[in-house]
């Protein structure tokens, strides 16, 4: 064998193997996990600041997801008695990543949703701004396989995708980006 042709040979080895130790994009990607109630303090406010009130959260009802780098997808149930939210509103939402849930997307962001029975096996979620309370939009929530009921569960997202469980209840969720 020529040298020029061992050469070659021997690059082209290098480059394989080199090929097979680097990964695509999509393995640098965000890996979600359940966030810890410690990383949940942190993001989870006492009082959720919406429209003009702060309405006390109920902390032990708080769940969400990290991406390990500092962004939060997170929630919380409200105590809205005696506020303007009561009826309205039930959940103070917050992500640090743009969603897409159904038809609607959600920019980075702090957000209050209520919701509505529309029949035996779904219920129709409305979201707003908790700056301003302007109305986004709405999406449907379907019963869920399980009979568990949480007050509200959201699970990391396996390949962009993920849920959140409203009462017995499922949302499908996105991570745009």
């Amino acid at each position: 064998m020529k040298y020029s042709t061992l050469k070659r040979a021997l690059l082209s080895f290098a480059l394989l193997v080199c090929a097979g130790t680097v990964r695509p994009a999509e393995a640098y990607a965000a890996r979600w996990r359940a966030a810890t109630e410690q990383e949940l303090r942190k993001v989870i406010p006492a009082r959720a600041p919406v429209i003009k009130e702060n309405i006390e959260t109920e902390f032990r009802t708080a769940s969400g997801v990290t991406d390990g780098r500092g962004r939060f997808i997170a929630g919380v149930v409200m105590i809205t008695a005696g506020y303007s939210a009561e009826g309205i509103y039930s959940h103070f939402f917050i992500t640090q990543a743009p969603l897409r849930l159904g038809g609607l997307s959600l920019p980075p962001g702090n957000y209050v949703f209520g919701y509505k029975r529309v029949g035996d096996d779904s219920i129709r979620v409305s979201f707003y701004r908790a700056a301003s309370g302007e109305p986004l939009g709405e999406v449907d929530a379907h019963r869920g396989k399980t009979n568990l009921v949480r007050s509200l569960l959201i699970s990391p997202p396996a390949a962009g995708r993920g849920t959140i469980r409203i009462g017995r209840f499922t949302l499908d969720y996105r991570v745009a980006d």
